[in-house]
C-alpha cells in the first residue's frame, strides 16, 4: 500500500502520489541525470529540492572519480541544492577504502586521474603519488580514474607497473560520459587502452560492482525495500541495483536511449523509468512486460496515437517492448524509427 504523499511532494494538477513517496532514501547518480557538462538538466534539482524539503536522504553516488565529494556538494549548491540530508560518494573513495584494506598505512600509490583520486587516497591514510615524483618508482599499488587532463605519459605508467604485476584498482569502467554535444570517452575507454597493451585487466570497484552500492547503502541508513537508485546507464545503475535488490528509475537524459531501452534483457531492466528526474515527484507504475490496446506496433517500433500523458505512453512503449522481446518477436534495430519516437515523445 502506498503511503500519504507528503506536502513538499504534491503537483497540482498530478492525479496519484510521487513515485518517491515509497521510498526513504535515494541513491542518485549525476552525469546524466542532476547535470551535463556541469549544467543542470532542466528540472532537476527542483526535483531534488522537493525531495529533501520531503526529509528523504540522498547519497548521489558517482562512478567519476575526478573531482573530490567536498568539491561535487559545492557544484550542486551551486546549482541550487537545498541544504538537507545528501552526502556525495564516488568510485575513488570506493577504490582508497579497497587498497586500504590490502596495503599498508602510509603506502606510495600512484594517482592517475583528477583530484578527487589523490584525494580519495590521502583520505584513508596512503600517499598519492603522481607521475615524475621522486616516489613514483615505489609504489606498491595504482588507481585510475577519470580525469580531463590524463596524459599518454600517465597511461604507458599504469601499463607499465600493471605489466608488471602491480595491483591496478580502476575506479570504474564505464566507456563513455554524457556531454552537451554528445557522448565523451570514459574511463572505461582510458582502461580499455592500457589493458590492450598492458595484456591484463584491473580490479574495478565502481558501479555495477557490489562494494559500490554496499558503500552507498550503508552511508543512506534505509533498508534496501525503502531505497531507490536513479540513474542513466543500464549496465552500471540498472544492473548494480538489481543485482543489490534495490528498486530503480532509469531516466533518459544521460547515456541510455530509448531503443537500448526498449530491447533491454530482463536482467537489465528498471523498475521504473522518465524522461527526467522530475519522474521522482511525479505518479508513475512499474515496468512490467504487457501489452495495451493504446500501443501498436508498426515496422518493429510501437507507435502511439496520443502523447498527451508522455509518462504513461512512455511506461506503455517500454512494457509492450519488452513483451514483444519476450514472446520472441523482433523490434526495429534501425535507429532512426527510435528516435523519431522519442522525438515524439518530447524526450531529452
Amino acid at each position: 500500500m502506498r503511503r500519504r504523499t507528503d506536502d513538499a511532494l504534491r503537483t497540482p494538477g498530478r492525479h496519484g502520489p510521487a513515485l518517491v513517496s515509497d521510498y526513504r532514501g535515494v541513491i542518485c547518480d549525476l552525469d546524466g541525470v542532476v547535470y551535463r557538462s556541469g549544467r543542470d538538466i532542466a528540472g532537476a534539482i527542483d526535483a531534488l529540492n522537493r525531495v529533501v524539503r520531503s526529509r528523504r536522504s540522498i547519497v548521489f553516488a558517482t562512478n567519476n572519480a575526478s573531482r573530490e565529494p567536498s568539491t561535487i556538494g559545492a557544484h550542486l549548491q551551486e546549482l541550487g541544492l537545498v541544504d538537507g540530508p545528501w552526502s556525495v560518494a564516488t568510485s575513488a573513495d570506493v577504490a582508497a577504502h579497497h587498497l586500504a584494506a590490502l596495503v599498508p598505512p602510509g603506502s606510495p600509490v600512484l594517482a592517475v586521474g583528477g583530484p578527487g583520486v589523490a584525494a580519495a587516497l590521502d583520505g584513508v591514510g596512503l600517499i598519492s603519488v603522481r607521475v615524475g615524483d621522486p616516489a613514483a618508482g615505489s609504489v606498491v599499488a595504482v588507481v585510475q580514474g577519470l580525469g580531463h587532463e590524463v596524459t599518454w605519459r600517465e597511461l604507458a605508467e599504469v601499463g607499465y607497473l600493471a605489466r608488471a604485476g602491480v595491483p591496478w584498482v580502476a575506479t570504474n569502467l564505464d566507456p563513455a560520459v554524457p556531454t552537451d554535444r554528445g557522448v565523451a570517452p570514459g574511463n572505461g575507454a582510458l582502461v580499455k587502452v592500457v589493458e590492450t597493451v598492458a595484456g591484463v585487466a584491473p580490479r574495478s570497484v565502481g558501479k555495477p560492482e557490489p562494494g559500490f552500492f554496499a558503500t552507498a547503502q550503508r552511508m543512506l541508513g534505509t533498508p534496501l525495500e525503502q531505497t531507490l537508485l536513479c540513474g542513466d546507464r543500464l549496465d552500471t545503475d540498472i544492473a548494480g541495483a538489481r543485482a543489490a535488490g534495490i528498486d530503480s528509475l532509469l531516466v533518459l537524459s544521460g547515456i541510455t536511449d530509448l531503443q537500448a531501452l526498449a530491447s533491454a534483457p530482463t536482467s537489465l531492466r528498471p523498475t521504473f523509468v522518465a524522461p527526467d528526474l522530475g519522474g521522482l515527484v511525479a505518479p508513475a507504475r512499474r515496468l512490467l512486460p504487457a501489452r495495451d490496446e493504446a500501443i501498436r506496433l508498426a515496422d518493429g517500433v510501437p507507435h502511439a496515437a496520443d502523447v498527451t500523458d508522455r509518462q504513461r505512453v512512455l511506461e506503455w512503449v517500454v512494457m509492450t517492448s519488452w513483451a514483444v522481446v519476450d514472446s520472441g518477436g523482433q523490434l526495429s534495430d534501425r535507429g532512426e524509427p527510435w528516435r523519431a519516437l522519442a522525438r515524439q515523445l518530447a524526450l531529452p
